[in-house]
């Protein structure tokens, strides 16, 4: 196996577990400054809000939320199509637009966090940051001009922070599970070996095996075209990432023959086709999150989908026009996945990274910890 860990190499490339250095402490500042808001990085203990904030490629999204005795409650959210990584192949930059609409997206998430009185939270941002090379000029105008201090996390904390949000989705009985988060710039995999011992023990100790695809819905859909696709074009999306996915299928090789073996995925992708599957006149998360579909199911689907054309997607109440695009490139991916790891059910999460450091910030804190007599 390779020690790309070890080099600062990670692209394209699966990690044993025993090869990774430790993750670092959710909520330690960044060395460039503190953040501007009163974020405190110990416990806070007058039941003050946490917060989560994940930019992504493509969204902006915001969880706010309080302790509660399993997990936590949510008492504020947001999310926002801001296509940060738009042109970012092509540019290797992002672009005035796409940085002035997230600017834009991020003083709705300062003002929500304010309003909330959030006194620890951590706020990072994924792949179109780290692939840019104006990232890092882009987290300091939002520091100097919004006072949110944002931390470009690397792809191994990015695919922990995703198994940890939606782990609890996993069948308990299951033996093996492969978690995968389909972003807008990569694609976070990762192998669950053993069975869970409870539902806020930490799921990252069960990772045999991770990758990080750089791959996502706006990549693959800037390269070989979102609004008119063939089946051909399909299949050329669906061969890339398998070849790409070549290195994670030989480390995790034998995942699927274990008992109750089955996928569980989170990301637009799989909200989108459980919204279809259930033929909802609009989304609904409630029914969405934690709901199973069988692999004929799922091929359904996703065969419709292509049959489908871009104004059939666009007009579709679980897919819209921001995301008509995309969503077939989504679905190449998570085809990709499916051809490596044939499983007879897939899991559908609609939580996932925010959702991952609510957890970890709260299990540092200790929150569930039970009080003495």
């Amino acid at each position: 196996m390779s020690n790309a860990a070890e080099t600062g190499s990670d692209k394209g490339l699966s990690r044993p577990l025993a090869s990774l250095p430790p993750l670092a402490a959710a909520g330690v500042p960044r060395a460039a400054g503190e953040p501007r808001l009163p974020f405190r990085h110990k416990p806070p203990a007058d039941g003050s809000a946490y917060a989560a904030l994940d930019l992504g490629t493509n969204n902006c999204r915001l969880l706010i939320a309080h302790p509660s005795r399993h997990g936590f409650r949510v008492v504020d959210a947001f999310s926002r199509i801001v296509r940060l990584g738009e042109g970012l192949a092509a540019n290797e930059a992002l672009s005035v637009l796409a940085i002035e609409r997230t600017l834009d997206a991020l003083k709705v998430c300062r003002d929500k966090m304010l309003s909330r009185g959030v006194r620890r939270a951590r706020l990072v941002a994924t792949e179109a940051c780290r692939a840019a090379r104006n990232g890092e000029v882009f987290v300091e105008r939002v520091q100097d001009e919004i006072g949110l201090d944002l931390e470009i996390v690397d792809r191994r904390t990015e695919a922990y922070l995703a198994v940890t949000g939606c782990a609890a989705l996993a069948d308990p009985n299951a033996h093996s599970v492969v978690i995968f988060d389909i972003g807008g710039g990569s694609t976070e995999i990762a192998w669950l070996d053993g069975q869970a011992r409870s539902p806020l023990s930490d799921p990252t100790k069960r990772i045999r095996a991770w990758d990080s695809l750089p791959v996502g819905v706006v990549t693959v859909a800037e390269r070989h075209g979102g609004v008119s696709v063939t089946r051909e074009s399909f299949e050329a999306m669906v061969d890339e990432v398998s070849r790409l996915l070549e290195p994670f299928q030989i480390a995790a090789g034998n995942a699927s023959s274990a008992p109750g073996f089955h996928l569980l995925g989170t990301s637009g992708t799989v909200t989108t086709l459980g919204g279809i599957f259930l033929d909802l006149p609009r989304y609904d998360r409630r029914q969405v999150d934690g709901l199973w579909m069988t692999d004929t199911e799922v091929d359904r689907v996703i065969d419709d989908l292509v049959d489908t054309d871009y104004d059939g997607r666009a007009t579709h109440p679980c897919i819209g026009r921001d995301r008509a695009d995309l969503v077939l490139a989504g679905c190449a991916i998570l085809e990709a996945i499916r051809r490596a790891f044939p499983a007879p059910r897939l899991r559908i999460a609609d939580r996932g990274l925010r959702e991952g450091i609510l957890m970890n910030l709260m299990r540092e804190d200790r929150v569930w910890r039970r009080p003495r007599r």
